[in-house]
């Protein structure tokens, strides 16, 4: 058996450090902890000084605040939440809301990156389409799925859009989903999706996308093939 020295230096490091510790839980159940520590050092310069300097008091005071800000921050979302439930507050539905993008993660310098991409969306397409047993790892449908039955062996940008639109009225508090619903502003909503796929300056981007929805709904379709570069050689080989 290969020797690791990670034995080696955790001999050292219970004889020199701290002893009496679950060292498996605290590398695994203690990673987010240090991860957000980390992202709080980072977003406030001088904090770590001030850690490392102060009393304990004064490092227990540290927490006290930071710990009221975070609290105000949870009672400005709710007030704001309760303004959109109210209407109060709309949003336009040009305003596309984070679960459009993979891992809710919007890039302001390349706002295609992940857009249309989000695993809820995926799961509900599938849901709709290819029946609800399909969202599993391990499909158990019985029925055929709409898309089966109507004969659909790709993916359509209308019925992204609409995925899209009935996602949204999902996670919102309307109770009835509405062309003129003022909540979720629907009706823009849907048709900023479809001037999206119909705009010629974004028909690249739009062909690589709708492939990727191909493979992820019909993998074995042809639509689920890899478009080609007009200045490859295959290209111009094909």
């Amino acid at each position: 058996m290969k020797f690791d020295p990670l034995l080696s230096h955790g001999r050292h490091f219970g004889h020199t450090v701290f002893a009496l510790c679950n060292y498996p839980s605290l590398l695994t159940n203690k990673r987010r902890e240090h991860l957000v520590f980390e992202k709080l050092l980072d977003s406030y310069p001088g904090l770590l000084e001030r850690l490392r300097e102060g009393s304990e008091e004064e490092v227990l005071h540290v927490g006290e605040l930071i710990g009221k800000g975070a609290s105000a921050a949870r009672g400005e979302d709710t007030k704001i939440k309760q303004k959109l439930q109210s209407g109060e507050i709309a949003v336009s539905g040009d305003q596309w809301p984070l679960f459009l993008y993979a891992n809710e993660v919007y890039d302001p310098d390349d706002p295609w990156n992940g857009l249309l991409r989000s695993r809820l969306l995926i799961n509900a397409y599938r849901h709709v389409f290819t029946s609800p047993s399909s969202v599993e790892k391990e499909p158990k449908a019985t029925r055929a799925g709409n898309a089966r039955l109507h004969g659909m062996t790709s993916v359509t940008p209308p019925s992204v859009a609409y995925i899209a639109t009935q996602v949204g009225f999902a996670l919102s508090s309307s109770s009835v989903f509405s062309r003129t619903d003022a909540v979720t502003d629907s009706e823009t909503f849907y048709h900023s999706l479809l001037d999206l796929f119909e705009d010629p300056d974004e028909k690249g981007e739009v062909t690589d996308l709708l492939v990727w929805w191909n493979r992820q709904i019909f993998p074995t379709s042809s639509a689920a093939k890899r478009t080609l570069k007009s200045n490859s050689a295959l290209s111009k080989i094909c």
